[in-house]
């Protein structure tokens, strides 16, 4: 709605993943890179986590897709991406090998187990591996993490071939910690952890992603809507984004060709993240601030 009349193509500020306008401050790049070298260096087990909001799945997709580019017909990789583990045993084990294209004799667990052996054979052979990415492995419960592991035992390679990537919020790590998981923790070689953006952090991932909506003259945000923005949002991508959406669209409303501090505190009042004031701008943190500092 808003796009035409501050100068961009498209909106900028979407909350659906999106790797086009995947911005790599700090704390993403360094996860991307340990997950890519992770996988390349047949590492085995990953751990990846981070707090509500702060881009864990766009980075998946973008892992993904990276894997996917350097794959050949030579050394193809077969890779699964489960974003919803809250599942039984069985129907885990069947999305993953709906995923993995892997056709068992038939629907039973030894005969699916056979056929995972044969596939991370072939795939040893080829020099390749196999990858699966459980997104929001905090949800899952101990045993089924522990069906997980078990997959593993059937990777007796002198590389690993089979190549694990548990993602979740920060309540992965105690669950992890489980006595009934002891074998699973001392698999686990790499672990990595996002963190929310800081203010200069937060103006440059605002500034990249109004560039790739085709932005080429000045910001619409000031200076100090860009730092209020950084306070309402605690630098968590996802609350940037809305509320720079929300900024945006009221300032299209009023017809505000710059975007100033007092609209982002409008825009926040909004979404419930203060409580309403009059016209002071040191309102309270609302209940989904809060959210976004400690949840998922």
């Amino acid at each position: 709605m808003y796009s035409t009349f501050y100068g961009l193509k498209q909106e900028p500020f979407r909350l659906t993943p999106d790797p086009r306008f995947l911005h790599l401050a700090e704390p993403h790049r360094n996860t991307l890179r340990a997950m890519v070298e992770g996988v390349a260096g047949r590492k085995g087990l990953q751990i990846a986590i981070g707090p509500i909001g702060t881009g864990k799945t766009t980075l998946l997709y973008c892992l993904q897709h990276i894997l996917s580019h350097e794959a050949t017909r030579e050394r193809p990789l077969r890779s699964a991406f489960v974003v919803n583990p809250t599942l039984t045993a069985d129907e885990l084990f069947e999305a993953l090998f709906d995923e993995l294209e892997i056709h068992a004799a038939a629907p039973t667990k030894p005969a699916r187990l056979r056929a995972l052996h044969e596939l991370l054979l072939d795939s040893h052979k080829k020099n390749t591996a196999v990858v699966v990415i459980i997104d929001e492995a905090h949800l899952m419960p101990a045993e089924l993490i522990e069906e997980v592991r078990l997959l593993m035992n059937l990777d007796n390679y002198p590389v690993n071939v089979l190549q694990i990537i548990l993602c979740g919020q920060p309540e992965l790590l105690p669950l992890l910690m489980k006595p009934e998981l002891a074998a699973l923790k001392q698999r686990v070689s790499v672990v990595t952890k996002l963190r929310a953006l800081t203010l200069m952090e937060t103006r440059a991932y605002i500034a990249e992603r109004l560039h790739v909506a085709g932005l080429r003259g000045e910001s619409p945000f000031t200076t100090p809507a860009l730092e209020e923005i950084h306070r309402f949002s605690n630098g968590v991508p996802r609350l940037i984004n809305s509320i720079c959406d929300h900024a945006l669209s009221i300032g299209f409303r009023q017809q505000l060709t710059r975007v100033g501090a007092d609209v982002v505190v409008e825009a926040a009042e909004e979404m419930g993240l203060i409580q309403p004031s009059s016209g002071s701008m040191e309102s309270n943190a609302g209940p989904l601030a809060r959210m976004a500092q400690t949840g998922s």
